[in-house]
Formats: C-alpha cells, structure tokens, sequence
C-alpha cells in the first residue's frame, strides 16, 4: 500500500490521493492478457481448427478409401500399378507389400498424428471467446481511462469520494476495516440528505494515501467500528485433584 506526500499531523490540511501505479499495472496486465487470449482463440477459429478438421477428414480418408484400395488392388494382382498411381499422386506406397501407414505418412509431412475433428458449433465458439476476450480487453482499457482523472480527497470535516460524493464525517455510523489488514479496504455507512443510508469504500491499493483519509476519518468519527476480531485462544485445562 502507498502512502501519500501529505501528513495526517495538521488536521485541516487536504489529503489527495490519486489511484496508485499497482493499480495501472493491475489493469494493465489484465486488460493485455484478455486482448492475447482473444487474439488466440480467433486464430483457432480462423486457422487452428479448420486446419485441424481439414487435417482430420484427410485421415478419415486415407483411412476408408486409401488402404482400403490397396488392399483391393493387392488382391486383384495390379498392385504395381496401383503404386504407380500413387506415386504420380505424391501418396505414400508402403514397402515391401505392405501397405503405407498414416503414422509414418503424418510424420514425413509434418502433420498431427490424431488430429481432432472439430464441429461448426466448436469452431464458432472461438470467435465468440475472441470477441469477448476483446471486448473485455477495450473495456478494461476504457474504465483505467476513466480512472486516471479520479482522486480521493479528505478535508478537515469531510471526505470526497473518486465519483466526488461528498461526506461529511459527522454523518459516519458505521466503519468495517476487517478487509483493511490484507485488501487495504475499509467500508462507510454514512447517513445522506434525504434520510438514507448508503456505504462508501476508502480503497488504499487503488488510491495511494487512502489510508490517511481513513486515519482522519477515524479520530473524527464515533459510531460502530467493526474490526477483525482474533478468536480468544481455548482455556487451559484444570488439572483434576490427585492428578
């Protein structure tokens, strides 16, 4: 967590905190691994996949028609010519009699030895994935815009908040910091003008300082402070008589 440039020592002097670089860098990653993760599933759908079925059909191929016609022409004593063919044809002829293999076929031509045979709703589920990768990629990108210009700002009676609400501290009931010690999130319950009740968060991973706003928050405030409570460690035992 950061810590903001102003001190907490002069009570009525501002304390602004702007959103910290952890955040951006957050943001950031996520925002690039979305875009890389839509960027591959549409070259699947694109590419990856129809080249695969592609792939997969020849093997169907060469699998039920392919051998099957070597054998017929090995029964039929014309199986030179049937090589013959085979070879004008660029196709693999089997040695020695035997016939060809599509393991050592797929090897000599680079190719995936049980390629998958992947159907139309499969291959259209990619794109769908990419745009979404994508568009989850622009909006990241759109809301760390909109957070750039963002603070959070504590005066000497009250707070402003990052959609600039402000807040007085008098109007402060309730304080949960149980998510303080390892998120750096406090929780506000505050009264509003029209008799209402709304919560506020003061975030110090995003705002650099929060933690400030929090500390004046707090010497100023009375109401219900929640605050994680350690469990009471168990009793010792009492050890009976003539034990």
């Amino acid at each position: 967590m950061e810590s903001s440039s102003s001190s907490p020592a002069d009570p009525a002097a501002p304390i602004i905190c702007r959103v910290t670089s952890w955040y951006y860098r957050r943001m950031g990653m996520l925002a690039g691994l979305m875009l890389v993760f839509g960027l591959v599933f549409l070259y699947d759908g694109v590419w990856g996949y129809p080249k695969s079925v592609a792939l997969a059909k020849k093997k169907e191929w060469f699998t039920t028609e392919f051998l099957p016609s070597f054998d017929q022409a090995k029964l039929e004593g014309r199986l030179e010519q049937w090589i013959t063919d085979a070879k004008a044809k660029g196709l693999p002829t089997g040695s020695e009699g035997e016939p060809p293999k599509w393991v050592s076929h797929a090897a000599q031509n680079g190719w995936d030895e049980d390629p998958k045979l992947y159907s139309e709703r499969e291959i259209a589920e990619q794109f769908w994935f990419g745009y979404g990768c994508i568009a989850g990629a622009l909006i990241t990108g759109f809301v760390l815009l909109l957070n750039r210009s963002k603070t959070l700002r504590a005066e000497a009676d009250h707070w402003t908040t990052p959609e600039g609400v402000k807040i007085a501290f008098s109007d402060v009931f309730r304080i949960d910091k149980r998510k303080w010690e390892h998120k750096g999130i406090a929780y506000a319950w505050h009264r509003t003008q029209s008799g209402g009740e709304k919560r506020a968060a003061i975030d110090d991973l995003k705002f650099a300082g929060a933690d400030l706003v929090l500390t004046r928050l707090l010497s100023r405030f009375s109401g219900e402070l929640i605050e994680k409570v350690n469990p009471a460690p168990p009793e010792a035992e009492v050890p009976a008589d003539g034990a």
